[in-house]
């Protein structure tokens, strides 16, 4: 929900979302994955920590031992940890923010609790007008949804993760839904973009056909398959 990767509302590194980590926590919940100072286990979760700082999308426990060096075991137990120490399991104070496995990878979101006041802190930040390429950028969502942030930057070929965080935080967009198998998020449109454009539905969109050049030769639609002719 915006260009910090530590928060947006449903999207960055802190997403918003309901529930907590449900997957191979069960020590952690319990105390027994606590990390002691100076093990390798906290070496492994201060590695793991920075990562899942930055991080676009949620990441197999396989991923994140490539990305840190370590066995997927090893990182298991750091991510245990690590669950139990945000969720305040380990004696210290819950954190505002939770890692939570979705579509069988790990991510950090920011607590439901917390979504109204980081909503409205973000916005508060959020410059009045949009740029040029976040309206590309919501274009091609509003069109090819649901679509996810890689096939958005295949259509655009450019880099749109800050886009999105942008519309994220200013409720244009959502997300939808997570593919279990690649763990990609997919994003829509929301009810304050038709608010926004003074439409009742998506289907009250101009069709693109006529807007873009060769639309009417082969290939002139290239990348916007399936969007209404």
């Amino acid at each position: 929900m915006t260009d910090d990767p530590s928060t947006s509302s449903g999207t960055g590194s802190a997403r918003s979302g309901t529930g907590s980590a449900s997957s191979g926590t069960g020590s952690a919940r319990s105390g027994t994955g606590a990390l002691s100072s100076g093990t390798p286990t906290t070496d492994v979760a201060r590695r793991l920590e920075a990562i899942l700082l930055v991080v676009e999308e949620p990441q197999s426990l396989v991923s994140l031992a490539a990305a840190v060096g370590s066995p997927v075991p090893a990182v298991r137990q750091a991510i245990e940890g690590l669950v139990a120490d945000y969720d305040g399991q380990t004696g210290g104070p819950v954190r505002g923010f939770e890692l939570r496995e979705v579509g069988g990878g790990w991510r950090l979101y920011v607590r439901e609790e917390h979504d109204d006041l980081v909503s409205e802190f973000v916005n508060a930040q959020a410059p009045s007008r949009l740029s040029q390429a976040a309206l590309e950028t919501l274009a091609v969502i509003a069109y090819k949804q649901p679509v996810t942030r890689g096939q958005v930057a295949s259509i655009r070929a450019v880099n749109v993760d800050s886009v999105v965080r942008t519309l994220l935080a200013r409720g244009l967009i959502t997300e939808q839904f997570t593919d279990a198998e690649t763990g990609a998020i997919n994003y829509g449109t929301t009810d304050a973009l038709l608010v926004n454009l003074g439409i009742n539905s998506l289907d009250e969109l101009p069709h693109i056909s006529p807007l873009l050049d060769g639309a009417d030769e082969v290939g002139g639609m290239d990348g916007f398959e399936g969007v209404r002719p």
